[in-house]
């Protein structure tokens, strides 16, 4: 049985952010930021003009989700060690007796339980499927995408379910 994939994988598919964690110690890092690197495999079928995704069309689809990553804190609705309150001008975010207090416009808030490189990259595959099936694309049979968080550290999501 034959698979054909795509990957795309460059030094424009990149993001800085600053993120901190909770462990499974029930502590929490300090906050602190790292510059991301991404790539993005696709599986399917291939189509009538012989490919699986057009190289470009994937980069770009990529690009645009790391731009909503790029240069913000990442923080986390669904955990529940970190808490989350705002306004229009401000987030302020709790852990334990720890308080911060950001510009709302430096946020931004992600529906993960915590900012782990693993749920990063799902949360890339995710909006990276939405964002192909809404340009009309035939939806992959497997997408997968790598977050690399400092050299040589890798979170790998893959998913096969529609």
């Amino acid at each position: 049985m034959e698979h054909f994939h795509v990957r795309v994988a460059s030094d424009d598919l990149v993001f800085s952010a600053a993120h901190f964690i909770t462990l499974e110690s029930g502590e929490c890092e300090q906050l602190h930021g790292h510059n991301y690197r991404v790539a993005a495999e696709v599986r399917g079928p291939l189509g009538e003009s012989g490919y699986v995704t057009d190289f470009r069309a994937l980069r770009e689809a990529v690009r645009a989700i790391l731009g909503e990553l790029d240069h913000r804190v990442l923080l986390p609705t669904e955990s529940p060690l970190i808490h989350i309150a705002g306004d229009p001008q401000e987030v302020e975010v709790t852990f334990g007796f720890r308080r911060w207090v950001f510009p709302r416009g430096d946020c931004l808030l992600l529906r993960i339980a915590n900012t782990t490189a693993e749920l990063l990259a799902k949360h890339i595959g995710r909006r990276l499927l939405a964002g192909l099936t809404s340009r009309g694309s035939t939806r992959p049979e497997l997408v997968r995408i790598e977050v690399e968080e400092c050299f040589g550290r890798w979170a790998v999501w893959e998913s096969t379910q529609p």
